[in-house]
């Protein structure tokens, strides 16, 4: 089944660049008109009007696949477990969980005397110059 995401995935991203590239050689509606001034822009590859029926359609195909893709990748990605019969959505989102074994759970926090240090004794509080109504000197 993986062999079959991947592969899908590959046309999608084939498809999604030649759709680019066939975008970006497509010329605009406006193109024509410079033509009928003397401009040489309406010649092309495929002929006067050749080429806006092959570009289009080519373009339209790869959207085509480009979208089918996308959803098949939507389709096969979700996960299609199957639900406990009689379930609704909000109890299948709120259902707990298998509780963690003895060995998976995580350390207990050390408790005892020796675990954590005393804190040292505060310092004796000093007064600020201010406090103790001497000057402060000012330049």
């Amino acid at each position: 089944m993986q062999w079959m995401l991947n592969l899908m995935l590959v046309v999608q991203l084939l498809s999604a660049l030649a759709m680019i590239g066939l975008v970006l050689i497509q010329h605009g509606k406006g193109a024509d008109m410079g033509a009928s001034f003397g401009s040489g822009a309406s010649g092309s590859l495929f002929g006067a009007t050749g080429s806006a029926n092959f570009l289009s359609r080519s373009t339209a195909v790869c959207a085509a696949l480009f979208f089918c893709c996308t959803l098949a990748l939507a389709h096969f990605s979700n996960d299609r477990s199957q639900p406990a019969p009689g379930s609704t959505v909000l109890e299948r989102a709120t259902a707990p969980t298998a509780p963690a074994s003895a060995a998976s759970a995580p350390a207990q926090i050390p408790s005892g005397a020796g675990a954590i240090p005393a804190p040292a004794a505060p310092a004796p509080a000093t007064q600020s110059p201010a406090a103790s109504g001497a000057a402060i000197p000012t330049k």
